[in-house]
């Protein structure tokens, strides 16, 4: 009996025999943060001395004691009232991750109590889940959990820091309803939130969190995106007024059986419903394609603007479609011509009478008429008369002093040309018919023979004509 003693004592002190008061405590923490280790003890040992040590509780493994409140990044406080000591561990690292022992100074065997300190980074998670949602809708979170934790305090907060998740939670299965938020735990290994009236501010991260009274608790991230609702889909149009133009809008395919719209509006919260007051607008539903059209007939001024086109039959914002329509007005074009103004005096007429009168352009129609082709055969003659002179000029120049006599006589009047130009024309016709060569003064001829003779009169031009006038004054 008394060797089992010694053997017993000899083993509490080869391997330091420790008396727990209590059984394993399990401190958690993250890193950055600060962990509390509280440790109880039992009546009677209210003065005596606390600490709290590593690994073998050696003289250099004791961390922090009553008797100096704090050192480092330890510190200590006894509650005599509740006999509960605890120890703060501050800024903490991973590398804090580990056995802890509490312990109570007394004569012979102090008491001890083992701690297990969790570790972890101050953040979550690797993966998280993806959710879509849009502008003035609502979005649902699913957040998961294991069986054993059916019981346990379920929340969610906004971030990825869980060291202040549950303190910050918008929402909790306590209070199931906060504003806008409200939770859900009726199916098994699953809580739903659901997120009203969301704002583009509602995107960001979040956690759901589920409280463990042991350890830290356990999370999983979601990272919602609330879409801008006028935005989804947006399309720009244009067309010209008075005529007809096609607003193409695509659905989903659960959307086939669902009411179609298009409004009008800056704004789809006070957009006008085209399709109940317009008799031009008429809409067509293409199933197959999974999308409808409305045709717009005569456009007009008005026509143009902002609609939405939609499929759900509650107008949820995020089944819009925003359409911009311009307008394109055709130019009005004409043509001008200019108005040239003739004013014509005409002299006074005497009457039978003996009293004058004065003919007033636009009373007459008549000789109105008739005055408009005058205005273009007087100068063509002139015209014809200046290229008569020209070649009358160039041809008496070319015949010397003597033709220029004749030349004289003829250019008197302007009568007396013309007069010369028919008998010049006889002559001509004279010529042809004889067999003899005229000795013209303008052309020295030959005697190429007969051949040559009617060759000359083949090609008689302008000037010949001209010429041949001074030899038909010569004789006479």
């Amino acid at each position: 009996m008394w060797s089992l003693q010694n053997l017993k004592f000899c083993l509490c002190t080869a391997f330091i025999c420790v008396t727990s008061a209590a059984g394993l405590i399990s401190v958690s923490g993250y890193v950055g943060r600060e962990a509390n280790v509280y440790c109880p003890y039992d009546s009677g040992y209210e003065t005596y001395e606390k600490y709290l040590c590593r690994k073998d509780c050696g003289s250099d493994d004791v961390l922090i004691m009553t008797t100096a409140a704090k050192k480092s990044r330890y510190s200590i406080h006894d509650d005599k009232s509740k006999r509960v000591f605890t120890a703060t561990i501050s800024d903490l690292r991973l590398s804090d991750v580990g056995k802890y022992w509490c312990g109570v100074t007394r004569t012979g065997k102090d008491l001890y109590t083992e701690v297990n300190l969790e570790v972890q980074q101050d953040s979550c998670c690797d993966r998280s889940t993806k959710v879509q949602s849009y502008e003035e809708g609502s979005a649902s979170i699913s957040c998961s959990y294991e069986n054993e934790n059916e019981n346990s305090l379920k929340y969610l907060c906004r971030g990825n820091q869980t060291s202040t998740c549950l303190e910050q939670a918008v929402i909790t299965s306590d209070s199931r309803q906060n504003g806008r938020f409200s939770l859900n735990d009726e199916v098994s290994g699953k809580f739903t939130v659901i997120i009203a009236s969301l704002t583009q501010k509602d995107s960001g991260s979040y956690l759901c969190g589920v409280h463990r009274y042991t350890g830290l608790d356990v999370f999983t991230a979601v990272e919602l995106e609330v879409k801008e609702w006028c935005c989804v889909k947006s399309s720009e149009l244009s067309s010209t007024a008075g005529r007809p133009v096609t607003v193409q809008c695509p659905y989903p395919p659960q959307h086939r059986d669902n009411r179609k719209f298009l409004c009008k509006g800056d704004h789809r919260s006070n957009c006008t419903d085209m399709m109940t007051i317009q008799s031009r607008f008429t809409l067509q539903d293409d199933v197959s394609s999974g999308s409808f059209s409305v045709t717009i007939t005569e456009l007009k001024e008005g026509d143009a603007g902002t609609y939405w086109c939609g499929s759900h039959s509650q107008w949820s914002p995020g089944n819009y479609t925003k359409i911009h329509l311009s307008l394109v007005f055709p130019q009005q074009t004409s043509t001008l011509t200019p108005t040239i103004t003739v004013e014509v005096v005409f002299p006074q007429q005497t009457k039978p009478d003996g009293t004058q009168s004065t003919h007033i352009p636009g009373k007459n129609t008549k000789n109105a008429a008739l005055f408009h082709p005058v205005i273009f055969i007087v100068p063509a003659l002139l015209l014809i008369l200046t290229f008569v002179i020209v070649y009358k000029y160039k041809c008496y120049k070319v015949q010397g002093t003597g033709v220029n006599v004749h030349r004289s006589k003829t250019m008197a009047t302007g009568t007396q040309e013309e007069m010369d130009i028919y008998e010049n024309q006889g002559v001509v016709e004279l010529s042809k018919q004889r067999t003899s060569k005229p000795q013209s003064a303008c052309h020295h001829y030959d005697d190429a023979g007969e051949d040559h003779h009617e060759s000359v009169y083949q090609n008689t031009t302008a000037d010949d004509i001209y010429c041949n006038q001074t030899f038909i004054k010569a004789k006479r």
